[in-house]
C-alpha cells in the first residue's frame, strides 16, 4: 500500500534545510528543493524560471506500475517507501508472496514528522538519490496541467492504518458514525452493508444483507444505534446496528438515491428518489408523511445542523433549498440554483456550519462532470446560495464523491478531498484554482469512489470500485 509522503512545507514558506551542493547533479532532486530567488529585486530570475519550467514538465515513473510490482506481505508505508528507494537507487526489488488478500492493520506505526522528512531529503542528497515530488496530475484532470504543491503538515499521512477487502463488489458509499472516530460503515453495489471498527484491532462488527441492488446512500442516527439505507432496489431499510438486523422496510415506486436523518427530530427520514421527489418518512411507522416534487431525479442531499433547510441536487445539475418543519415534516421549496453551465448529475451535497473564508455556513457540491462548487449560505434569506469559487476536474464515468476537510480547513484556504478515476485520492484548495492540488494519496488499484473523515479527523477512509476500503492515518501536528 502507498500513501502520500510525510509532511513537507508549501513553497510559500519553506522550512530550514541543509544547503544544496555547489554543483547539483540531479535535476529531479532539485525539483523538490528549488525555491524562488530571495533577492529583493522585483525582476524575475530567468535561469530559475527556465529550470523550474523544465523540471515541472518531467514525468515521474508510473505509480500504478510500482504498486503492481509491490508485494506488501503485511508491511506498512515505510517498507513501501524503501521499496521505491531501492528502485530509484538501481537495486533489485525483491518481492515476496503477498497475503494482502486479508485485510489487516499495518504493523508499522512510525510517524514521519516534518523534521524526519527533511532529514530524509538530506540523506537523499548525500547519496545522490532521486526524489520525484513534483507530480503532475495529468491532462485528464483539467485542460491546464496542475502540479501537486508541497503538502502542508495538516495534510500529511503516515500511511495505511488498515484495509478492509472482504467486499467483492464496488463500494459506492462509506461514512463514519456521527461524532464518532471509530465506527465506519460502507455500502456496496451487491446490496451488502458493512459496519466496522477501525481501532485496534480493526474488525467487521456486522454484515447486513437485505438490499438486492446497489446501495446508493445511508445515514447514521444521532446516537449511532440505527442506520437507514436506500438502494436502486426501490426500498429504504432501517437497521439496528447492535443486532445487525433490518427492523423496517419502506417500499417505493422508483430507485431511492439519497437519504439522511433529520438532525433535530431523528424520527424523521428524508429520502430523495428517481421519481423527482423528496419524501419525509416517519422512522417509527415507515409511513410517508409529506413529499415535494422537483424537476428531475434527486441524486444528493444534506441538511443544516438546525434542521431548517435541506439542500438537494438533481440529475440536471440544479441545487435546491428546501424548508422543512421539524415537527410536522412538511416541505416547501425556497430557492433553485445552478451549480454549473452543464447538465450533469450532482453526486455530492455537503453542508458545513462555518467557513473562515466565507464567514458563514457553506455548501459543497460535486457533479459527475467534475465540477466542484463552493457556496455561501444566507440563512436570513431562507437558505439562498451564493457561488464563491469553483474548480473543474476531469469528467467522471463513476459516481465519485467529495468531502470537506472541516477541521483542516482552518488552515489557509478552503480544502476538500475527493476520489478520482486514476485510483488516487486528491486534496484540493478551492481558493487556489490555478494551483489547487495540495496532496494526493496512492494505494488503490481502481477508481476511488467514496471518501469520508472520522470525527477526530485522524483517519480518512476511501473506497474503490474493486471493493477495497483503505483507512489512512493522518500525521499528528502541533
Amino acid at each position: 500500500m502507498a500513501a502520500a509522503d510525510s509532511a513537507t512545507a508549501s513553497s510559500s514558506s519553506p522550512p530550514e534545510c541543509p544547503a544544496a551542493p555547489s554543483i547539483p547533479t540531479d535535476p529531479d532532486f532539485l525539483s523538490c528543493v528549488l525555491q524562488p530567488p530571495t533577492s529583493s529585486s522585483s525582476r524575475p530570475d530567468a535561469d530559475y524560471a527556465t529550470l523550474r519550467r523544465l523540471l515541472l514538465r518531467r514525468k515521474p515513473p508510473s505509480a500504478l506500475q510500482h504498486r503492481m510490482e509491490w508485494r506488501c506481505n503485511d508491511n506498512g508505508y515505510v517498507a513501501y517507501r524503501n521499496f521505491l528507494l531501492r528502485r530509484i537507487d538501481g537495486g533489485s526489488a525483491q518481492s515476496t508472496p503477498s497475503n494482502s488478500g486479508r485485510w489487516a492493520p499495518s504493523p508499522v506505526h512510525a510517524i514521519l514528522s516534518e523534521a524526519d522528512s527533511w532529514n530524509y531529503m538530506r540523506d537523499l542528497r548525500s547519496n545522490s538519490g532521486v526524489l520525484n515530488q513534483a507530480i503532475s496530475i495529468g491532462s485528464k484532470q483539467s485542460d491546464t496541467e496542475r502540479h501537486v504543491r508541497f503538502a502542508e503538515p495538516a495534510y500529511s499521512f503516515v500511511g495505511v492504518h488498515c484495509i478492509f477487502d472482504n467486499c467483492k463488489a464496488s463500494v459506492t458509499i462509506l461514512k463514519f458514525g456521527r461524532a464518532n472516530s471509530d465506527l465506519l460503515a460502507y455500502g456496496a453495489a451487491d446490496g451488502s452493508l458493512m459496519v466496522c471498527q477501525v481501532s485496534e484491532p480493526p474488525s467487521v462488527l456486522q454484515k447486513m444483507i437485505g438490499h438486492s441492488k446497489n446501495i446508493t446512500d445511508f445515514d447514521f442516527s444521532s446516537n449511532n444505534q440505527y442506520i437507514a439505507s436506500c438502494s436502486l432496489d426501490k426500498t429504504v431499510r432501517v437497521w439496528e446496528i447492535s443486532k445487525g438486523t433490518c427492523i423496517r422496510v419502506v417500499y417505493g415506486v422508483s430507485s431511492q438515491l439519497c437519504i439522511c436523518f433529520h438532525p433535530v427530530n431523528n424520527n424523521l427520514l428524508l429520502v430523495g428518489n428517481a421519481n423527482k421527489e423528496i419524501n419525509a418518512i416517519n422512522f417509527s411507522t415507515g409511513r410517508v408523511i409529506s413529499k415535494l416534487n422537483f424537476d428531475d431525479a434527486v441524486t444528493a442531499l444534506d441538511i443544516d445542523h438546525t434542521g431548517q433547510f435541506i439542500f438537494a441536487g438533481d440529475a440536471q445539475g440544479y441545487i435546491y433549498t428546501v424548508s422543512v418543519n421539524s415537527h410536522t415534516g412538511s416541505l416547501s421549496r425556497t430557492h433553485k440554483n445552478k451549480s454549473s453551465k452543464s447538465k450533469s448529475p450532482i453526486t455530492t451535497i455537503q453542508y458545513r456550519t462555518f467557513s473562515l473564508m466565507a464567514r458563514c455556513p457553506v455548501l459543497l457540491s460535486c457533479a459527475q462532470d467534475g465540477n466542484l462548487s463552493f457556496f455561501s449560505i444566507t440563512t436570513d434569506a431562507k437558505g439562498y446560495l451564493t457561488l464563491i469559487c469553483s474548480l473543474k476536474l476531469a469528467s467522471r464515468v463513476q459516481t465519485i464523491r467529495a468531502s470537506f476537510c472541516p477541521l483542516l480547513s482552518l488552515e489557509k484556504g478552503e480544502f476538500i478531498v475527493t476520489g478520482s478515476e486514476d485510483a488516487n485520492v486528491y486534496f484540493y484548495d478551492l481558493a487556489r484554482p490555478k494551483n489547487s492540488c495540495v496532496n494526493k494519496l496512492q494505494g488503490h488499484g481502481s477508481p476511488v469512489i467514496g471518501v469520508a473523515w472520522n470525527h477526530g479527523e485522524n483517519f480518512l477512509a476511501s473506497s474503490d470500485s474493486d471493493g477495497t476500503v483503505i483507512v489512512w492515518k493522518r500525521s499528528k501536528t502541533s
